[in-house]
């Protein structure tokens, strides 16, 4: 009894993950709580916050192929890629993806995160370098913790400091990572410099063409095709097929001997349950839509560019797209809630980033570009963001 006593005295009994209550108000202290907000398939809201840059999601013939692959292969893969879960499907779709981007090989992972987290930690390892870009994806910089690799991170878009890094490195099995299209304001890496500065001292170049791949090269071939580097021996890129193609997936292509050796080395791929045949079907067909219609990339370059200059015409700061990225400066993490949400009320969405997101303290507005919206889409996007805009944006 008296143990009893002692027990009540102590206060209420403790567990083992109290602590999440204290970081759940520094969250909210701090305006950082993320929710999820499930969507209807059906909606009157204009999307301009998701990433299906050429409108493919809901093809017809995407979905199809989606359906008819669900029903051939099953709702899911069974296995890793090793053991049960490769169909023809699966190497079809890599097969015709290699060589629609320019390259000699591709191994396709259930997700752009992991293909990143192949990329690095299969060719990275204890003993070499990585340089990465300071606005790298955050897949990318889990790659470079996991390859366990001494990692130099470098100014944004800067190939001299990469060239100093290099240097500093003599004799070094050395890989450079960038993104292609950086996520948070949509502008291009400068590869062909890149890749100068890699010759130079012996380093791979990997690259992750997420925000090119469909939008950017002939045809939406992607960033390294259009830079002239697509299936050099020194190159590898990653992508997704959740964007562009509207599936679900990733992919690492490069060199034949590179994509043998992932096969055999990178955790995210042997161990890891393969690709659900809907998505890997879908992605097919969305690749095959795309060399049909080469002109989905130009269509949402003009989306993009036209949004921004819409904009910046009417006063407000922002980036020039190089790809299908819009993102419209904001003048406090607060005002940026408040106008995506403003937004929101009057049927846009728009995507809202804000520290620590954004590693430069600016926070922002992001606008997709599609290659499905139309001239009236366009002007409703504009004309909400505008009447919506906060003072000082």
């Amino acid at each position: 009894m008296p143990q009893a006593d002692e027990t009540r005295a102590a206060g209420p009994r403790r567990t083992a993950f109290d602590w999440t209550e204290a970081e759940a108000r520094r969250r909210a202290q701090a305006g950082l709580v993320r929710t999820l907000r499930p969507r209807e398939a059906v909606t009157d809201l204009l999307d301009l916050a998701g990433n299906d840059y050429l409108g493919l999601t809901r093809h017809p013939e995407v979905t199809a192929a989606a359906a008819d692959a669900a029903r051939r292969w099953g709702a899911g893969s069974t296995g890793s890629r090793l053991v049960t879960g490769t169909t023809a499907l699966h190497t079809r779709l890599e097969r015709e993806l290699a060589a629609f981007c320019g390259f000699e090989a591709a191994l396709v992972f259930s997700s752009g995160y992991t293909a990143n987290l192949a990329a690095l930690t299969a060719l990275g390892g204890r003993d070499s370098l990585v340089v990465s870009d300071a606005a790298n994806h955050a897949s990318i910089v889990d790659g470079c913790r996991l390859a366990r690799a001494e990692t130099a991170v470098v100014p944004h878009a800067d190939p001299e400091a990469v060239r100093k890094t290099l240097e500093a490195h003599p004799g070094r099995r050395a890989l450079v990572v960038s993104d292609s299209v950086f996520s948070v304001d949509g502008d291009k890496a400068p590869l062909t410099a890149l890749a100068e500065a890699c010759r130079a001292h012996g380093a791979g170049l990997v690259v992750d063409d997420a925000h090119g791949f469909g939008v950017l090269g002939d045809g939406g071939r992607g960033a390294l095709h259009e830079a002239g580097l697509a299936g050099d021996a020194d190159v590898v890129a990653t992508l997704t097929l959740s964007k562009s193609l509207g599936s679900q997936g990733g992919a690492v292509l490069g060199p034949a001997r590179v994509i043998e050796h992932l096969v055999n080395a990178a955790r995210t791929f042997i161990f890891d349950t393969g690709l659900a045949p809907a998505a890997t079907g879908g992605a097919l067909a969305a690749l095959r839509l795309i060399e049909a219609a080469p002109r989905l990339a130009e269509q949402v370059r003009t989306v993009a560019t036209t949004l921004h200059r819409r904009l910046t015409e009417a006063g407000l700061t922002a980036a020039r797209p190089d790809a299908a990225v819009v993102s419209v400066r904001a003048p406090s993490p607060e005002a940026a809630l408040r106008w995506a949400a403003d937004c929101r009320e009057l049927g846009l969405v728009v995507g809202c980033f804000r520290p620590p997101s954004v590693p430069d303290g600016i926070s922002r507005l992001r606008l997709t570009a599609r290659a499905d919206l139309s001239a009236a889409d366009v002007e409703r996007a504009v004309g909400t963001v505008l009447r919506t805009a906060p003072e000082g944006a």
